[in-house]
Order: structure tokens, then sequence, then C-alpha cells
């Protein structure tokens, strides 16, 4: 058996705020929360480890004292499930998110960044 991608961490400067944008985001909800640290996930699927298959990962966020500097080398790309990807950016602009240029040119999906600098991209169509 291999290893199974099952949280992506996070650091910031307000794990509190960051993790009510992604959850907003992703429909996730808030499974941990302790100074300085705050785990959301997926509601509808029980935590992975001992689940066989593929479980949406949780995020943790961690309150660090240096903010982000450069561009992402990691990042997370959504799809939306519920409506067109003008739609949805629309939606994540309101939630506060903002445009992002990290020098993608003209491509199909949107580049946009959490309320704390951290890139990432809207789908036009899901691809497995």
């Amino acid at each position: 058996m291999a290893s199974k991608f099952t949280e992506l961490a996070i650091d910031c400067a307000d794990p509190v705020g960051l993790a009510q944008f992604w959850c907003a985001v992703l429909g996730y909800e808030v499974l941990d929360e302790e100074d300085g640290f705050v785990s959301i996930g997926s509601p509808s699927v029980p935590e992975g480890r001992d689940r066989p298959g593929p479980v949406p990962p949780t995020l943790g966020f961690a309150r660090v004292p240096e903010g982000k500097t450069i561009k992402n080398r990691l990042h997370i790309d959504v799809n939306p499930t519920d409506r067109d990807q003008d739609e949805e950016v629309r939606r994540l602009l309101d939630l506060g998110a903002r445009y992002a240029d990290v020098g993608q040119g003209d491509v199909s999906w949107v580049t946009l960044a959490d309320p704390e600098g951290n890139e990432f991209c809207v789908l036009a169509t899901r691809c497995p």
C-alpha cells in the first residue's frame, strides 16, 4: 500500500480567518482548533486514515510569524460543482479572494489569491 494524501498544511498569520475563508470555498467545517492552529475538512466524509480509497484532504492552518513573500510553489485547484466558472469566481471574490497574476498568460483557469495572498486556481472543467 502506498501513502495517501490526507492533509495539506498551510502557514498563515490568521488561522481562524483563513480557515473560515476556505470552509466557505470548499463547503468544509472546522474539525479542530487549538492555539495557533485550525484544521478543516469535509463534513460528509470520515477521516481518511482507515478509509480505503481516496478521501478529500483536510487543510491545516498554522500561525507563523513570517509573512508570504513569493509565489507559492504548491497551490490548490478548485472545480465549481454547481455553477459555471465565472459564477464561482464572482462568489470567491465576494468571499475575499482577489485576482492574482503569476505569469499564467491566456489559460482556461482563473488564478486568484486567498485573503493572505496564497494563489489558487478555479478550473473551467473538471479533469480527472
